[in-house]
């Protein structure tokens, strides 16, 4: 059984470039994508949170009682995942997780440049609660919706780029993670751009399995 990537977005492109990303990152392993259809178009928000997570839920128990080896939380926010992990039988990774601890376990200062600001509470509550308060700088919204990262690809990555560099240039930051799942067609650029690390969070989960199973 492969791990299972569950977008809780019912976006189904989004789950595509997250699984084409997780196999790059991880190509001893196998992935398979799940899309929440009964999902919000995007999750921006605590309350696209709360509507998301029950059918998130269905799907993370789908997914363990066919024997999943894994199950990737596609939501920056790390939607529903201390509920998915408790009820899972096997390892549950959040992508916001896996790259704050990526961070962390390297000793990194970083800056999380994500979608809109309305997302900025949830991260800082999620870096909070891991207990990685003291390696965050900032997280910083580049104001592109979660859907204009396919809609206007040309234009939400000059956002995205210009909110990246401001980080670099002004955070005293020693990593910049990428804090939107949809933001994958972006890493190769702002990565050319910076002079410190950036930080893909799909990649991240998706390597961690390596570690896990």
């Amino acid at each position: 059984m492969a791990i299972t990537i569950i977008n809780p977005n019912s976006t189904a492109s989004m789950t595509e470039a997250m699984v084409r990303t997780a196999r790059q990152a991880a190509p001893e392993l196998a992935f398979e994508g799940w899309t929440s259809a009964k999902g919000p178009p995007a999750i921006q928000g605590e309350a696209d949170g709360a509507i998301a997570t029950p059918p998130l839920l269905e799907l993370v128990d789908e997914a363990s009682n066919a024997g999943a080896e894994g199950i990737i939380i596609g939501c920056f926010d790390d939607t529903g995942l201390a509920q998915a992990a408790a009820r899972a039988n096997c390892p549950v990774i959040g992508i916001g997780q896996a790259a704050y601890h990526f961070a962390a376990l390297q000793q990194w200062r970083f800056s999380v440049v994500t979608t809109l600001a309305v997302s900025i509470p949830v991260l800082e509550g999620n870096i909070a609660t891991l207990g990685l308060g003291q390696h965050l700088a900032r997280v910083r919204a580049s104001e592109v919706p979660v859907l204009a990262l396919e809609a206007d690809p040309e234009a939400s990555g000059q956002a995205i780029m210009a909110e990246a560099i401001t980080a670099a240039t002004k955070d005293e930051i020693d990593a910049l993670i990428l804090g939107c799942a949809g933001m994958v067609h972006v890493v190769a650029e702002v990565t050319g751009a910076l002079d410190i690390e950036v930080i893909d969070p799909v990649a991240c989960a998706a390597r961690s399995f390596s570690w896990l199973i």
